[in-house]
């Protein structure tokens, strides 16, 4: 019998063929001046088809949202063009792909900013850390608190991204409010100390985000827009001092929108690398969630099974895997051994550890009965 991981799933504009995601993953390959994907990036992606959906890297929204040295925008005419190549080999291999909009808001640095300024963030918050520069490494800076000309210039920006990821070609659309960025930032009272109407309150907190999702959805329909979030995410500095009502609050307002999906990343959450079917946040945003929901965080092929059929979550994003196997669905369909990942290679090298793992061997897949 085929596991319901390997079933097609079909809900809003989602008409997939299974029910493996890829993950959106930082490479950091848009070595050119207009930080546009590449060739080498349509083929990256093209490998990866098979998924039922996937889900691009970081893509920011503007020259501000920049944070991480190559990685590509989505704010230019040149980086459409560039974009354009890759949803058309993703659909020439039968692919369905989403772009992720990303602002990182004070995870950047001057000589990453436009005109050297400070990269901006709902307060002013000093992240511990350092990184790249085109300088070598930096420690991070204090942030300048937005002010509301600059909130309703980004709301636009995430907008303008979507119209142009539209007109690129892609599926839909995933707003990053995950992992300490920027729209985190906002969330969270530990980088949120604004005493104006974006922060205090759960209510105030959250508006930037709802603002964000109601220009994103003004400009693309709401069944093509998901959204990523994470809950447990735990940086120094970074944290929530009452992360299930601000996040038990977003969720529940979600609901209202009929998005193509909720995207929970469990990154953070005590236990669940070592065991994502026991150690998980899923149950309670299932409960409270009613559309499609996806989970990411450290799945092997067993505990993705297991966590489809217990309808903790409709579809199952992995990461790492994905890197090291561009066939993962043939290989876990048929429990096939996988490639391990260079970790050296995750975020530069070119071809290297980005397009060059091996497939696995046809003469293998007769050898090999589904569990």
């Amino acid at each position: 019998m085929t596991q319901k991981l390997f079933t097609s799933f079909k809900a809003g504009s989602l008409n997939l063929k299974n029910r493996v995601v890829m993950a959106p993953m930082t490479r950091r390959r848009s070595e050119n001046a207009y930080l546009k994907p590449n060739e080498l990036m349509v083929k990256y992606y093209e490998q990866r088809a098979s998924a039922g959906l996937i889900i691009t890297e970081g893509s920011q929204v503007s020259p501000g949202g920049y944070g991480y040295m190559y990685t590509p925008g989505c704010y230019s005419q040149e980086q459409l063009q560039g974009w354009k190549k890759v949803t058309e080999g993703v659909h020439a291999w039968g692919g369905k792909i989403f772009l992720q909009l990303w602002h990182v808001g004070a995870l950047s640095h001057p000589l990453l900013q436009p005109g050297g300024q400070l990269p901006l963030s709902a307060s002013a918050i000093t992240p511990q850390g350092e990184v790249l520069t085109p300088d070598g490494r930096k420690k991070y800076v204090q942030s300048k608190p937005m002010t509301l000309e600059e909130i309703q210039e980004t709301v636009r920006n995430f907008g303008q991204s979507t119209t142009l990821a539209r007109e690129a070609g892609f599926d839909g659309v995933e707003i990053h409010g995950a992992h300490g960025y920027l729209l985190d930032q906002f969330l969270r009272d530990g980088t949120n100390k604004r005493k104006d109407e974006y922060g205090g309150k759960v209510e105030n907190r959250a508006r930037f985000l709802f603002e964000v999702l109601d220009e994103v959805c003004g400009n693309w329909s709401s069944e093509h827009v998901g959204i990523r979030l994470s809950p447990k995410f735990n940086r120094p500095g970074f944290e929530d001092s009452g992360p299930e009502e601000i996040f038990g609050y977003v969720v529940e307002k979600l609901n209202r929108y009929r998005l193509a999906y909720l995207h929970i990343s469990e990154f953070g959450s005590p236990g669940f690398r070592n065991d994502p079917v026991q150690n998980t946040i899923l149950p309670h945003y299932r409960d409270m969630y009613q559309g499609t929901l996806i989970s990411c965080g450290n799945y092997t092929r067993e505990s993705a099974i297991q966590t489809v059929e217990m309808g903790h979550a409709d579809l199952i994003a992995f990461g790492k895997l994905f890197i090291s196997n561009p066939d993962l669905v043939e290989r876990l369909k048929v429990n096939a051994p996988l490639n391990e990942p260079k970790k050296e290679t995750f975020y530069h090298g070119g071809p290297e550890g980005f397009t060059d793992y091996p497939f696995l061997d046809e003469n293998d897949k007769a050898d090999k009965i589904p569990d």
